[in-house]
């Protein structure tokens, strides 16, 4: 993960920063930084999104291919996730050195999406044991400015939000061998309901306090962080603890209600504004890489 060098000075500024509930750049220790999500923006997926916080940016497509599906959830589709760490994010990651961290995150969207409520699974089966949609959702890190986790889970949300299926019905012939045949339609699709899935809020233990959304600098001085999923409803599905150091329980229950809490407002905020950019259609003004 990319991480920066500060002095003894520094670290002790942000530290006494987070205890009075003012950090470096004004924040209050449960605000997010100013966040920018843009749906649409890759042409030949069948959903994409791209979200900013800070100076973190990331990029997800997702594609919607016909599999078959898996042995123990015959009338069920999949999602699968590729997380690729490029070198323009950090001189780190040149080589392999994001494979590492690229596995770390797809193993945490893979718990993260394990619950069934999550997303509805039996609307991707198109055949019981022959074929299902199967979701490939590819995570590109363009820039890591802090809080990764928190920035891939809006992306990705915003990004299945968008996402298109095409509409297929399957004819059986005299003899009894099924065909599968494809609308060809555009708008003739199905659309996965995303209120059941998680975002994931960090909260990063700083002296006695912790903070969400913290950025490099202040990652450098947190030495344990919590990664929370929450649903819309304020719903904790998944837990996991990150860093080197430990955090008591009393602090976990603690980070649990903030994470609660921050979580559903932060649902209400993304669903906001995937809902205005849907309400534009077509006349809505494409940012892209432009912005």
């Amino acid at each position: 993960m990319a991480s920066v060098v500060l002095s003894e000075a520094e670290k002790l500024y942000i530290v006494h920063g987070v205890q009075e509930d003012l950090r470096v750049d004004g924040r209050g220790c449960e605000d997010y930084r100013c966040a920018e999500v843009e749906t649409d923006v890759v042409s030949n997926t069948s959903g994409s999104a791209r979200a900013k916080l800070g100076h973190t940016d990331i990029l997800v497509g997702v594609k919607a291919e016909m599999g078959t599906p898996k042995l123990e959830k015959p009338d069920e589709g999949y999602l699968e996730f590729f997380v690729d760490c490029s070198a323009n994010a950090t001189p780190e990651f040149e080589g392999r050195g994001g494979e590492e961290l690229g596995t770390e995150i797809a193993n945490t969207l893979y718990r993260i999406f394990s619950s069934e409520s999550c997303v509805d699974l039996k609307s991707l089966c198109i055949n019981p044991r022959e074929h299902c949609w199967v979701l490939y959702v590819d995570v590109l890190l363009l820039e890591c400015g802090g809080n990764l986790f928190d920035a891939i889970s809006i992306a990705v949300k915003a990004a299945l939000f968008n996402t298109r299926i095409p509409k297929v019905r399957v004819l059986e012939d005299e003899e009894g061998s099924k065909e599968i045949e494809l609308s060809d339609d555009p708008y003739d699709c199905i659309r996965l309901n995303v209120d059941e899935v998680p975002c994931v809020v960090t909260l990063s233990k700083i002296g006695y306090r912790h903070v969400v959304d913290a950025t490099l600098q202040e990652e450098a001085c947190s030495l344990a962080s919590l990664l929370i999923s929450v649903t819309s409803k304020g719903a904790l599905t998944c837990m996991k603890k990150v860093g080197k150091g430990s955090l008591d329980p009393e602090s976990i229950f603690e980070m649990m209600e903030t994470g609660k809490r921050v979580g559903k407002s932060l649902h209400t905020s993304l669903q906001k504004i995937l809902d205005e950019e849907e309400s534009l259609g077509t006349t809505r003004q494409k940012v892209g890489f432009l912005g």
